[in-house]
């Protein structure tokens, strides 16, 4: 394939995942205003956790994290990359719980969550591929 297509190619999934991640922000949001309750913002602080476990990561001599080293960066990444998915998925439902949220919050944050789980798999499979192992 020509060097000039498999760059439009890589422009396009760019593009989509900034689309996703945009799409993952705005049902955030609206979980807040359209329900005129802004509790569930609290999910953000978990978002902002989610890519310090990779800011960690850079400075351990491990290859992989998916490695049963005993370096002690890819455990705290571990636990802190657990903790945040944890606590976007139980932050809003403590809130519907407590009944601090409704029903239709509680749906668009956790739809947020997919979408932004999406996107966070989608970017890890995008870094992953080899430039010449496929035509997509």
């Amino acid at each position: 394939m020509a060097r000039s297509m498999r760059t439009c190619l890589h422009s396009g999934r760019l593009a989509l995942l900034a689309i996703l991640v945009s799409g993952g922000i705005v049902l955030q949001i609206l979980a807040c205003a359209l329900y005129n309750n802004w509790w569930p913002m609290l999910t953000v602080l978990m978002y902002l956790i989610l890519p310090m476990p990779l800011i960690f990561f850079l400075g351990s001599n491990s290859p992989s994290m998916m490695s049963n080293d005993g370096d002690t960066w890819v455990s705290f990444t571990k636990f802190l990359t657990g903790a945040s998915i944890v606590g976007s998925i139980a932050i809003p439902s403590i809130l519907k719980h407590a009944g601090v949220i409704g029903w239709g919050a509680l749906t668009m944050e956790l739809s947020s969550f997919l979408v932004f789980g999406v996107a966070i798999l989608w970017l890890i499979q995008m870094n992953s591929e080899d430039e010449y192992s496929s035509a997509f």
